[in-house]
């Protein structure tokens, strides 16, 4: 994993009215490595994705993407950029195919990268139907295609796992864990599910009340879980549950700290 930071906020702080979304937020995501922004729905994630896009400006604070300021007038650093924010998004009278193809125009990849996207993400059974159609799991996946097509240096992915069944989830995972390890990409992907970021992230932020509480990586966050308990179980599917209650232990007991301090 490189040290090359792609993209870095420092100081981001956004306010609606009398309510701070995001407060003082200082992150720095590598070139390489899965970031993943942890926290409880309306901890702030989404405003802070929204920012690191431009989509929204900032009250106060800086975010750089590629080196280059988000707020400047050159734009050219969003076609190295792929995103999923919020809910999954189509042209609802297209196919899958012209929703993909479309996509592809205008970021300006090759016209042989939509057969490969809708491969790689299982479409090819409803390439040909129109997207207002589709399942919400296929919607979900449209949308991660259309990120995707470009081939783009960096990923910024709000809740990817929405709608999806648990192979579905795995199935991304594992995608979005190759595009790291084989191709270099970067990944920053906001989730609540303590789990399936312990599983996939590199290192995770852990966000409340807009304010990032603590950054770790996943073997770290996944001994401190451990700590909680002394239990040793050998059972694949008791060991899993177990994992997943002390991460919910240590989630809250870190959240709660902080909003007491």
């Amino acid at each position: 994993m490189s040290t090359t930071a792609v993209v870095t906020t420092r100081g981001l702080t956004k306010t609606f009215g009398r309510v701070t979304a995001v407060d003082h937020l200082d992150l720095e995501v590598r070139q390489g490595e899965i970031y993943a922004f942890l926290g409880r729905n309306g901890a702030g994630k989404t405003t802070t994705i929204r920012m690191l896009l431009g989509l929204i400006r900032p009250l106060a604070g800086e975010v750089r993407v590629f080196g280059r300021p988000v707020n400047s007038a050159d734009p050219e650093w969003l076609r190295r950029v792929g995103c999923l924010v919020e809910t999954a998004t189509a042209y609802p009278n297209l196919t899958v195919g012209e929703n993909l193809d479309l996509q592809r125009r205008l970021t300006g990849a090759p016209a042989r990268a939509v057969a490969a996207v809708i491969e790689q993400l299982g479409l090819g059974a409803v390439a040909h139907r129109l997207a207002g159609q589709l399942s919400l799991g296929n919607k979900q996946r449209l949308s991660l295609a259309r990120a995707l097509v470009h081939t783009p240096e960096l990923l910024v992915l709000d809740e990817p796992a929405n709608a999806l069944d648990p192979a579905g989830i795995v199935e991304i995972r594992e995608l979005l864990r190759a595009l790291a390890d084989d191709h270099g990409t970067t990944v920053f992907v906001s989730s609540h599910i303590l789990v399936e970021v312990a599983h996939l992230a590199d290192r995770i932020g852990i966000v409340h009340d807009g304010r990032l509480v603590e950054e770790l990586d996943r073997a770290a966050l996944i001994g401190a879980a451990r700590a909680f308990s002394a239990e040793r179980l050998t059972e694949q599917q008791r060991a899993d549950a177990l994992l997943t209650l002390e991460l919910e232990r240590y989630f809250l007991a870190r959240t709660d700290g902080s909003h007491q301090q």
